[in-house]
């Protein structure tokens, strides 16, 4: 749970549909933001606005972290297209194609978020939220499902398992392999992976 308190006339913009309870002091409206680009891939069309004097508390979709982020006006971050959650008036959310391949393979779409200014974004995930610092030059090789900001440079490829197995048979057919400087954020559960073992407990239905 994010909990936010608003001094008069202070305001941050949340996703739609996060709040879980605020004060009756705070006042709350919609802001529609038109994209094309969000029309085709998706994303949201719209954010909350709540404005002071009060407390706000706003949860993730599913059971998972939120963590905030500081953004300090020079650094560009990128966010996973399911990780905003709230953030403050200094912050701008642009959704920035990322290349076809990058789309395909990363499993973030066409377009993420790309996040500048300055002020506090909190993102939020499924699972819990772990960080990594990369030196310049230093690797990390990232499963795409488990994405959620980042600021280091990154090229998806596909990992030969080797051994006894091969892609095929394993979760780590592609990957992201990010190279510093920069900071990772990821999650620990992937959604795919949990929809198919969720889907694997349901038991199936029988119509014969």
């Amino acid at each position: 749970m994010l909990y936010v308190r608003l001094q008069p006339g202070a305001e941050i913009k949340a996703k739609p549909g996060s709040m879980v309870a605020m004060d009756a002091t705070v006042r709350i409206k919609g802001k529609l933001k038109f994209s094309v680009k969000k029309l085709l891939t998706g994303g949201e069309m719209s954010e909350s606005i709540f404005t002071g004097p009060g407390e706000v508390m706003l949860a993730p979709d599913t059971w998972g972290d939120v963590v905030p982020i500081t953004l300090d006006g020079r650094t560009n971050w990128s966010m996973g297209k399911d990780a905003f959650l709230a953030c403050t008036m200094g912050v701008t959310r642009t959704t920035k194609s990322q290349g076809f391949g990058k789309a395909i393979f990363s499993g973030e779409g066409l377009f993420v978020y790309h996040v500048n200014g300055t002020g506090v974004m909190w993102v939020q995930s499924l699972g819990a939220i772990t960080s990594r610092t990369l030196q310049p030059g230093e690797q990390w090789i990232v499963d795409n499902g488990h994405l959620v900001a980042w600021t280091a440079q990154y090229k998806v490829e596909r990992v030969d398992a080797g051994g006894l197995f091969s892609a095929s048979h394993t979760d780590e057919g592609l990957v992201c392999r990010f190279t510093g400087p920069g900071i990772v954020y990821i999650q620990t559960r992937n959604p795919e992976t949990l929809g198919a073992w969720i889907a694997e407990q349901v038991p199936s239905t029988n119509n014969s």
